[in-house]
């Protein structure tokens, strides 16, 4: 399966660098290259593509604001040749942030983490089909398949209290368990309904009816105080206060 690839930059010379590596590699194709942000991202809403190389400083809308205004969820390389938007970068979740000028020997080690998320969440999706009748809906099923130490492990949404993000992985907690597996938040967040979970931080997705409290800009979930990041606070405390209603 080949990845369909859109670079967004400003500089015509950016983009042919990468287009220029990305020959190297087989399952990643540029179907799309763009220096205007706003027909870059229209054109996302019609034809939906797996990863997006972004700049940020470019004229009319910089690239932050480009991932926050999207409505679907590509993978995010930021490309750029400043260092200070890394930390919002990754709190928006992208997944790797890339100085100029992008060496191969780089290239190639974000391209792996987009081919590690895309297998593993393509093998959770088949597992959790396995034994499903033919007209059953991935999205009302009541759980879902991980792998934790070389084993796909069924996890029952329900058991969820809270999943933290640990770099290259996550910490899925429960009750009576926390199993370590090899996603980013962003990926995993994507497999969890929806309307019983939400992401409040850049480290933590919550489950809703897991809350038992919420004090100042934090969350409890039984005696655990989880902090709500500053862009999701407002829509945090009025899913919570609401009833959860998406």
């Amino acid at each position: 399966m080949k990845i369909k690839c859109l670079v967004l930059d400003d500089e015509p010379l950016a983009i042919k660098i990468i287009q220029k590596h990305l020959e190297s590699f087989d399952n990643f194709e540029v179907t799309h290259t763009f220096s205007n942000p706003v027909d870059a991202f229209n054109m996302i809403s019609k034809e939906p593509v797996d990863l997006v190389f972004l700049d940020i400083n470019m004229p009319r809308l910089n690239g932050i604001e480009f991932i926050k205004n999207l409505t679907i969820s590509p993978f995010i390389i930021i490309t750029t040749a400043y260092r200070e938007y890394a930390v919002e970068g990754f709190e928006l979740d992208v997944i790797d942030y890339l100085v100029k000028p992008i060496s191969l020997k780089r290239l190639m080690k974000a391209l792996n983490k987009v081919s590690q998320q895309i297998n593993l969440r393509s093998e959770s999706l088949k597992n959790s089909h396995h034994n499903s009748s033919a007209n059953t809906n991935y999205k009302h099923s009541n759980h879902f398949f991980v792998k934790v130490n070389k084993k796909m492990v069924k996890i029952y949404f329900n058991d969820i209290l809270y999943i933290e993000s640990l770099k290259d992985y996550v910490s899925i907690k429960t009750a009576t368990k926390d199993y370590i597996t090899h996603y980013n938040l962003s990926a995993i967040t994507k497999l969890v309904p929806e309307y019983e979970f939400m992401r409040i931080h850049r480290s933590f997705t919550i489950a809703l009816n897991k809350v038992n409290a919420i004090e100042g800009n934090c969350v409890q979930i039984r005696d655990k105080m989880i902090p709500i990041g500053r862009n999701y606070v407002k829509e945090v405390k009025g899913r919570i206060l609401s009833g959860f209603v998406v």
